[in-house]
């Protein structure tokens, strides 16, 4: 993925109150996380039970995705996903970079990626995505996200999990090895990945990736299509009464 002229930053609140109304068609009432954390090699591998979040701005502030592009875009995109699922992967070859290069860096489109770790054969997920934020603290986290997408049969096979794998991606982008290895053989954001995923389940995600544009969720065919993804956006833009994207094709 192109990392040109990029804004790096974690979403805030405001990133997230266009979300709002979405969470409170779900009901939303005493919401709470019933998973139990097991550990090994000391790297925290599963969800937490994450506090309850009694409305809807709660857990949205419990929440924490990464964005790239303007936090005063007109165009939102939220996208959860899960580093061993395969689509997963063909989303961010295939699709991230056109919308980064389109949308994103014209200034038309915020992109925020959140952390949907699946669980059961996707047993890995979860500490990769972990491990991800760790690399987030050294300024590297779209890099580690394309090395573990793009090397997902390197890592995901197995039953233990790959520490010693995601560690070595580490030292191949260059990171502080002794603080990068400090993060992910830690609990560290266990607490930030597990309210991730609670947001998506109140969104109605079930699979991964899931995307939404601007609060309304699209469908994977359109997720996977520049030109209907093309579409969607320039809609929401003429209902703003903003000008739409052109593009030479």
């Amino acid at each position: 993925m192109a990392q040109k002229n990029r804004a790096r930053q974690g979403s805030n609140l405001k990133s997230f109150y266009w979300v709002l109304g979405v969470l409170a068609l779900a009901g939303v009432g005493a919401i709470a996380w019933l998973v139990m954390r097991t550990q090994t090699q000391r790297a925290a591998v599963e969800p937490v039970a994450v506090e309850a979040a009694r409305d809807p701005q709660a857990l949205v502030a419990m929440a924490r995705g990464v964005a790239i592009g303007r936090d005063d875009a007109p165009v939102k995109m939220l996208v959860f996903s899960d580093f061993m699922c395969p689509f997963c992967g063909t989303f961010a070859a295939q699709m991230e970079p056109l919308i980064t290069s389109e949308f994103v860096e014209p200034g038309t489109l915020q992109y925020v990626y959140y952390d949907f770790p699946l669980g059961g054969s996707h047993r890995h997920s979860f500490l990769a995505s972990r491990a991800a934020r760790c690399a987030e603290e050294q300024g590297k986290f779209w890099e580690y996200h394309n090395l573990l997408l793009g090397k997902q049969s390197d890592w995901s096979p197995g039953t233990k999990p790959p520490v010693g794998k995601l560690l070595g991606y580490g030292t191949e982008l260059g990171l502080d090895r002794a603080a990068f290895e400090a993060c992910v053989e830690s609990d560290k954001y266990q607490d930030i990945v597990s309210a991730n995923r609670m947001l998506g389940e109140q969104l109605g995600v079930n699979a991964t990736p899931t995307a939404f544009i601007n609060a309304k969720r699209i469908s994977a065919e359109v997720a996977m299509d520049i030109k209907a993804l093309r579409q969607l956006i320039n809609a929401e833009l003429a209902a703003a009464g903003l000008p739409t994207t052109t593009t030479t094709e």
